[in-house]
């Protein structure tokens, strides 16, 4: 793909969006119309390579046995967004942490059911993380919080559950609030299971058994899901009684028409030219979040020829035409990740690599490496993106074409880029990635160590891995600070990832429509949402 095709890519027609529900939809209160821009590829919330679509549906219709608590987005009046400090019961009415800190115990809320009915216990809940100690997506997130073993899940009695750790660690709590450790109607799983699968992997790619605030009504795929409220939630507050439908329109001028026209209450993936467009236009209200721990990088698989070599790397990194992707891309919707200091004087991060535009250096360093000719290799970008990734990729391939890099794009459809990236077939690829805890050391050991997706460039460095393993538990903040530092040059000089920027997360939504909630996985939190 060249930049005359992007550009003819993008004069589609409205016509092309399938309209299951139009503009009355947008104006019926208790329907709340959501357009993405992919399709959910599972309803496992804890799926191996699953996509942020999938979230918008896992995170609403199944409950955790904690959540992240709410505050005002200042300057949005309406809106929220998490608050990482406060963590509150969900599946759990209450919950206790020993004097030591290494055991918590959690009271299960009675009368709360699944959605077939069956009373929640502390059963499901055990069920629910032994589940997530056989998936490798979900096992290797909560051993951050150092839940490695079903051993260290204990039932009680039915209504009480008690999770155990060998030291205490302040990412226990937290890893039990996000996406993956979700509570599962246990009974109901078993009977999907086989000898093969215990855990009903297959069955709930593609089915539910939770209990959260919405239930699935209906799912078309590739095309439209729809999510009814849940009557007999009782798990948190519930503000309005509209029912969700999420319609997939693929073609990014077909978001922003329908967000110019009214004809859905929210609508995501947006493109940053668009953005500035709509809030220009002063017709169109835009709720933007950054979040300064979600990073978009260009990926290099360290592990793979010719990105094993450092200089190479580096090569490409001092390529990359930043500012024109940042400008393309985002229209300025989002914080700089390029153009940083060379030195490393604090522990703060993420922040800026010391790389910006360079050709001379470039080519320098690709003659260094013994690449003086350049060499050929694919760049991959995700389909379900296409709105930011094609700028990118395009503006990439022609920069990296004159330094004799020659660039193949590759359109890999959502479903499959994160099963791709997990199993590190990628050379290179552009990646976004959201630390969804906090500290600076939790950063390096889930994208910089390790064998999980969320290590983008299959970086394997030992002194990486002993310094993340180091500042673990570290609680003397002098000797942590200096081994953040070295991690932090590591990153500089190493560059498995090469930073582009911290977007914002922008979303248009209808003027009737209050209770949106920024989430630290981007998805969509449905619950607060009330339309007028």
């Amino acid at each position: 793909m060249n930049r005359r095709d992007l550009l003819v890519a993008g004069g589609a027609s409205l016509a092309t969006l399938r309209l299951g529900a139009g503009p009355a939809h947008a104006q019926q209160s208790g329907v709340i119309r959501v357009l993405l821009e992919d399709a959910p590829n599972t309803f496992d919330p804890a799926g191996t390579g699953y996509n942020t679509p999938a979230v918008n549906v896992t995170w609403n219709v199944y409950d955790r046995l904690v959540t992240f608590g709410t505050k005002p987005i200042e300057g949005e009046d309406g809106a929220f967004t998490y608050d990482y400090d406060t963590i509150v019961g969900q599946a759990a009415e209450g919950y206790e942490v020993s004097g030591d800190g290494r055991r918590i115990v959690f009271h299960m809320r009675r009368g709360a059911t699944f959605h077939d009915g069956t009373p929640v216990t502390a059963r499901d809940a055990k069920w629910s993380l032994d589940r997530c100690m056989s998936v490798p997506t979900a096992k290797a997130q909560l051993a951050s919080g150092s839940l490695r073993d079903p051993a260290q899940f204990s039932v009680i009695d039915d209504m009480t559950l008690q999770v155990e750790t060998e030291q205490a660690d302040r990412f226990t709590l937290p890893n039990l609030a996000i996406v993956f450790p979700a509570i599962f109607n246990s009974a109901l799983c078993r009977k999907h299971a086989t000898e093969a699968d215990p855990f009903a992997q297959d069955w709930l790619k593609t089915n539910v058994a939770g209990g959260g605030p919405f239930r699935l009504a209906r799912y078309e795929p590739g095309q439209q899901v729809v999510l009814d409220r849940f009557p007999e939630w009782r798990n948190g507050k519930v503000a309005g009684k509209a029912r969700i439908l999420f319609q997939v329109a693929t073609n990014a001028s077909s978001r922003r028409a329908a967000a110019e026209r009214g004809e859905a209450d929210i609508v995501r993936g947006l493109s940053g030219r668009d953005v500035a467009d709509l809030r220009a236009s002063g017709r169109t209200r835009i709720i933007g979040v950054n979040n300064p721990a979600s990073v978009a990088y260009v990926a290099m698989n360290t592990q793979m020829t010719p990105f094993d070599d450092r200089r190479v790397r580096q090569a490409v990194a001092y390529a990359l035409p930043y500012r024109q992707m940042f400008d393309a891309a985002l229209y300025g919707r989002g914080k700089p990740r390029f153009g940083g200091e060379a030195a490393t004087t604090s522990a703060e991060w993420p922040v800026p690599l010391p790389y910006d535009t360079d050709l001379a250096k470039a080519k320098a360093l690709l003659a260094e490496a013994g690449h003086a000719g350049g060499f050929e290799t694919v760049f991959s970008i995700d389909a379900g993106q296409a709105a930011l990734a094609e700028p990118v990729a395009v503006l990439l391939q022609e920069s990296l074409g004159k330094v004799g890099i020659r660039v193949a794009i590759s359109k890999v459809p959502g479903a499959q880029i994160g099963t791709l990236q997990a199993e590190k077939k990628l050379a290179m690829f552009l990646a976004a990635g959201s630390a969804w805890l906090k500290n600076p050391d939790y950063f390096f050991r889930i994208f910089y160590t390790g064998k999980s997706r969320w290590n983008y460039g299959n970086f394997a460095d030992p002194e990486m891995e002993a310094l993340a393993a180091a500042t673990r538990f570290e609680t003397d903040r002098a000797s942590y600070e200096a081994k953040v530092r070295r991690m932090i040059e590591i990153a500089k000089a190493e560059v498995p990832m090469a930073a582009l920027w911290s977007p914002f997360l922008d979303v248009a939504v209808g003027k009737g429509l209050s209770g949106y909630t920024y989430m630290f996985h981007s998805a969509l939190e449905l619950r607060h949402l009330v339309k007028a």
